[in-house]
């Protein structure tokens, strides 16, 4: 057996106790009877372990037995940050890292910290996609994960949204975000840092060379700056809508947020039924469309001519199909 699920094993009885061959074949995804080979391997290593027969049995380090050997090896130091994270962990290909940092860190702390540390885990669950779609594939995900922490380049293959749609790019790796269940890459590719989606990497290949990430890059604040930019550049345009009460209920699970903070803010009154008028930020015509059906009737366009006359002929058509 590997010397690492060995010391696996001994982290674990360590940890929890009194651990069943059925409990250990799971935590340590084997067959019940590799785990009862690996506890015999363990006893046989000269390590204090005893069986407890009878329901509710199982094996226990005998009482005082502690191992030292509690040290993080690289891999699971780098998944430390991520140990109650299965779900994001599993995407970078850090899963055994992560359990294996969970148990010696469970093993190093005192019993009463260690129930409550367990506790903790079992009351919180992180499930990063959206509702009603599926999660991406990110295939090249572990290699821009070892990139980013060996600082080496990748030479990749991407498709973006412009033409040409495919193009080939050797990218310094500067960090990974995780936004909204979708990986993003930040890298630089000659200028200064850009943003690609991890899904949208057709092909990746490590370089030979290794460069070195600017001194004064910070991460977090690159991203809050990305998404402001984003933002700002997203809205090219505005129109003004009138909204039922019942529209304006459903906006927030229509429309993006700071399209219903406009509304809050230019809202004025339109009549006794409770209708009332906005301002609106938008993308175009087409998306704008697209956002504003979901409401039905509960919304109309005013202005501009050219959006109010798209919604007419897309209703129209809808009329005509369901009218046939």
């Amino acid at each position: 057996m590997p010397a690492g699920r060995l010391l696996s094993l001994l982290l674990l009885l360590q940890s929890r106790g009194r651990t069943s061959a059925r409990e250990i074949a799971e935590e340590l995804d084997v067959s019940v009877r590799t785990a009862y080979r690996d506890v015999a391997r363990l006893q046989s290593a000269g390590v204090p372990v005893y069986a407890e027969p009878g329901r509710g049995g199982g094996y226990r380090l005998l009482d005082g037995y502690r191992t030292r050997l509690t040290g993080l090896n690289e891999g699971e130091a780098r998944a430390l940050f991520l140990a109650g994270l299965p779900g994001p962990a599993a995407d970078l290909g850090l899963t055994a890292e992560t359990s294996a940092a969970r148990l010696k860190l469970l093993a190093a702390l005192p019993a009463g910290l260690r129930e409550e540390a367990e506790r903790a885990a079992a009351v919180f669950h992180l499930d990063a996609p959206g509702w009603y779609r599926e999660p991406e594939r990110t295939p090249h995900l572990p290699l821009f994960v070892d990139a980013v922490l060996t600082r080496r380049a990748v030479d990749v293959r991407y498709r973006r949204w412009r033409a040409p749609q495919e193009v080939n790019r050797r990218l310094h790796p500067y960090g990974l975000v995780l936004k909204s269940g979708t990986w993003y890459l930040v890298a630089a590719a000659g200028k200064g840092p850009a943003t690609y989606r991890v899904a949208q990497v057709l092909d990746a290949v490590p370089a030979d060379e290794r460069f070195d990430r600017p001194p004064d890059f910070d991460l977090g604040a690159h991203w809050a700056a990305y998404l402001d930019d984003f933002r700002a550049r997203r809205h090219t345009g505005t129109a003004t809508v009138r909204l039922s009460p019942r529209g304006r209920r459903r906006l927030p699970d229509n429309v993006p947020p700071e399209v219903v903070r406009a509304v809050d803010s230019t809202a004025t009154a339109v009549g006794d039924d409770g209708w009332v008028e906005a301002v609106i930020p938008i993308e175009g015509t087409e998306h704008a469309c697209g956002e504003l059906l979901r409401l039905g009737g509960d919304v109309e366009v005013v202005a501009p001519a050219e959006l109010r006359r798209a919604m007419a002929t897309i209703v129209g058509v809808l009329a005509r199909t369901y009218g046939s």
